[in-house]
């Protein structure tokens, strides 16, 4: 058992899982890109089926030029607290193998789950780094390829804001209260020993 962030889990398990968290309050504080990019390293080191990565980020830090045109697919609820976020990320996947457009492309069976490995590996380096990076899948997706100019063939997965946790009382009132570490499922509901168990 691993006590840490008001969170215990069952198991003995490095502190990192659970001081990890997904936090809404930043700080407002700009993040210089080689952060981002050290983050990015990290995650593209995840495993991934034969090797294919097909994991892709679409990123702007914020004040920079590209900021508004990915913060304008999210939708109003989230762009409310990530306009207080250093960075915003976009997780795509490839959707299929082989040369693009060629007779030899083929669906791929695995490109979100390798795809959320790899975001897995940049909100652990996120958090090693002194960041948190938050998750989410409040975006435009009906429209989200058009606006961030991906082509078909990939999968606009889910947006990531990443900074520095700031002061919750920042946020509305709702959220405030929302602003905590979150708590898990027990394992037992989770993994099954050989028979899978619907829950």
């Amino acid at each position: 058992m691993t006590t840490s962030n008001t969170r215990e889990s069952s198991y003995p398990i490095d502190t990192m899982f659970l001081d990890r968290w997904s936090p809404r309050a930043f700080t407002n504080e700009t993040m210089p890109e080689s952060d981002l990019l050290t983050m990015l390293e990290a995650a593209h080191w995840a495993p991934s089926a034969s090797n294919l990565q097909p994991w892709r980020y679409l990123y702007a830090l914020r004040g920079s030029e590209h900021w508004d045109k990915l913060f304008g697919v999210l939708v109003e609820f989230n762009q409310g607290w990530v306009k207080s976020a250093a960075a915003l990320l976009f997780v795509i996947s490839r959707t299929h193998t082989g040369e693009l457009g060629s007779s030899e492309q083929k669906p791929s069976y695995s490109h979100s789950f390798d795809a959320g490995t790899s975001w897995g590996f940049l909100a652990l380096q996120a958090h090693l780094m002194g960041y948190e990076a938050h998750g989410m899948t409040g975006f435009h997706a009906d429209k989200a390829n058009e606006m961030l100019g991906v082509p078909d063939g990939y999968r606009v997965e889910a947006a990531i804001a990443i900074g520095k946790v700031g002061d919750k009382n920042q946020l509305s009132e709702k959220l405030r209260e929302r602003e905590v570490p979150s708590q898990r499922k027990p394992l037992s509901e989770l993994a099954f020993n050989g028979t899978f168990v619907a829950k």
